[in-house]
């Protein structure tokens, strides 16, 4: 079988090839590029360029947790901290009244679907002042002690006494938020109240600037309050 004939194009080609000391260059990054698609409504996974930054939730966490996070105990206002007790950017908010509590994420979502649903078709903007970013934990009923911690099981929240959970500005009736905000309340645990913008804030469970309580008789509470002072100069009944 004779060999095969190389077309002279080809030799050509090979004749021009010179071999020469390869040159030291620093070493390049490749990097992919994607094609975009042409039709406007097909798949695809890449994301356009855009100087507007991720909508971030505040129910689940970006980044996850490093480490199982412990149980904790919710923050304790101390010395003579008030804040989160107050209305920052909305006209009214929704106030916990209760003692501090571990709130999950499920009943947040619960509650601002309540809210969202009583104001529908109105012109508002609802505000959260709290974000689920604590991992709980759980490991079965009938296992047995030593083998940790257990597999995630939900994301929740640690919200003190006297904290705001929500707010709420638009141009609406009192009365529609606060029912809003009443049918929210009976959605979480624990017990709440509406305030609105320029009400007092709270130290603990006390109103600050209410009935003569200042700041600074609550920063020191060894002194009577004025309350005390006034119950105490009231004689006793016979």
């Amino acid at each position: 079988m004779p060999p095969p004939r190389i077309s002279p194009s080809l030799t050509a080609q090979l004749s021009r090839l010179s071999i020469a000391p390869a040159a030291h260059h620093r070493p390049q990054i490749l990097i992919p590029r994607y094609s975009i698609p042409s039709a406007p409504n097909s798949a695809s996974n890449v994301r356009a360029f855009s100087s507007t930054p991720f909508r971030l939730s505040w129910l689940i966490p970006r980044t996850g947790e490093s480490r199982k996070s412990r149980k904790g105990r919710c923050r304790v206002p101390t010395g003579g901290s008030m804040r989160g007790t107050t209305v920052e950017w909305g006209d009214y908010g929704l106030r916990m009244r209760d003692h501090d509590r571990r709130i999950a994420a499920s009943q947040l979502k619960i509650a601002e679907d309540t809210i969202r649903k009583r104001l529908r078709g109105m012109k508002f903007r609802l505000f959260h002042r709290v974000a689920a970013d604590i991992g709980v934990y759980t490991s079965g009923n009938e296992s047995r002690m030593g083998k940790g911690k257990g597999s995630f099981d939900h994301w929740t929240s640690r919200v003190h006494v006297s904290k705001v959970v929500f707010e709420i500005k638009g141009d609406l009736h009192e009365q529609v938020v606060r029912d809003a905000f009443r049918l929210a309340g009976n959605k979480l645990p624990g017990l709440w109240e509406t305030i609105k913008k320029g009400d007092p804030p709270k130290m603990g469970i006390t109103k600050v600037g209410v009935n003569g309580v200042t700041e600074a008789d609550l920063r020191r509470p060894r002194q009577k309050l004025p309350l005390e002072r006034t119950a105490a100069r009231i004689p006793a009944a016979p």
